[in-house]
């Protein structure tokens, strides 16, 4: 099998030593992405900001990697803080298809930089 590393500048870069997303065996896996600005580096303040951002700079990663929002099967959520859970969730249910991928959400996570929210995903690659 072989594997292909997935990057575009539409998103944030790596912030360690890790891809954006790996495409293998017609999947794509894509690493948590964050809601932060992939030009400026600014992330924006508020759950709905911040999962807004993290779900276009998702779509962007797929995009690049032959893939899109319609071909999500999986996602996980980790979020800061539980309180969040509906306002991130209607952000989120704006954003995927029908119907939605599976999908985990641990919450109460410390993520870096403050963040308050990183989705990873698993998506089918176009054609694949």
């Amino acid at each position: 099998m072989t594997r292909r590393s997935v990057h575009t500048d539409d998103a944030p870069a790596a912030l360690g030593p890790y891809s954006q997303a790996i495409v293998a065996g017609g999947l794509v896996f894509c690493s948590g992405t964050a809601g932060i600005d992939p030009v400026t580096g600014e992330i924006p303040k508020g759950i709905e900001a911040q999962t807004d951002l993290a779900l276009r700079n998702l779509a962007a990663i797929l995009e690049a990697a032959g893939s899109s929002m319609d071909e999500l099967v999986k996602t996980t959520i980790f979020y800061a803080d539980v309180a969040d859970f509906g306002a991130l969730n209607a952000v989120y249910a704006r954003h995927m298809p029908t119907p939605p991928p599976a999908r985990s959400a641990p919450a109460n996570v410390v993520l870096p930089r403050g963040l308050l929210v990183s989705i990873e995903a698993v998506a089918t690659v176009s054609g694949g």
